[in-house]
């Protein structure tokens, strides 16, 4: 029995890995071997990079709420403490935004963390 070669999924692969690697530099969108590698690195950045966003969105909010809270006479890790003593939940992401777009909250909310630190 003649050995049987894997011309139409072979491919269908090819072509789905080059449509993958489209705009790619070079030969990275040209050869499938290169597309391949290409295709690769950038599902594993990708995926990578998922979890990286989180962590640096958490810095970002983390910088914010820290200068607001500079602004009202508190550091970050006293404004933070503050406001658990005082059993106010708010993560760091609503904190950051009402850090941007609403001072009078944020003021009054550095002002309970004052409170309940003093």
């Amino acid at each position: 029995m003649p050995r049987s070669r894997p011309k139409v999924y072979a491919h269908r692969r090819h072509k789905k890995v080059l449509k993958f690697t489209k705009g790619q530099f070079g030969s990275r969108h040209r050869l499938f071997r290169r597309a391949n590698e290409a295709m690769l690195k950038s599902l594993f950045y990708a995926f990578r990079d998922r979890r990286n966003r989180k962590r640096d969105f958490r810095r970002l909010w983390i910088t914010r709420v820290n200068a607001a809270a500079r602004l009202n006479g508190l550091s970050y890790s006293k404004f933070v403490h503050g406001l658990k003593l005082a059993n106010v939940q708010v993560d760091r992401k609503v904190l950051a935004d009402l850090a941007v777009r609403d001072a009078a909250a944020f003021s009054k909310l550095a002002d309970l963390a004052k409170a309940q630190l003093a």
